[in-house]
């Protein structure tokens, strides 16, 4: 299954601060249904992402009827990106 959408990076300000893109919630529906498929527990589903030319692989977290992406420091500094942008997202589930 591949996803291919746009959106806002946002922060946590968490015990364990991160950054993330929410799924949009018409293709979280989508990931729910495959969730029972490849998810490893917890609702998590792997996935290789993508963002401009960087790729990583990691997992989506359920949240609020969706999923988030974390977007690590490292993806975050290669393609110059800041809490607050728009990012193009490809999304590749694994199992």
């Amino acid at each position: 299954m591949e996803l291919k959408f746009s959106g806002e990076i946002w922060f946590w300000r968490g015990p364990a601060p991160w950054y993330f893109v929410t799924v949009p919630e018409d293709l979280g529906a989508d990931l729910q249904a495959e969730s029972s498929f490849v998810s490893y527990g917890w609702g998590m589903i792997p996935v290789t992402a993508r963002i401009g030319g960087t790729e990583w692989t990691t997992s989506l977290y359920p949240k609020d009827g969706s999923y988030i992406v974390p977007v690590k420091a490292v993806v975050r500094r290669a393609e110059s990106l800041d809490e607050g942008d728009t990012v193009d997202l490809h999304l590749t589930v694994t199992d």
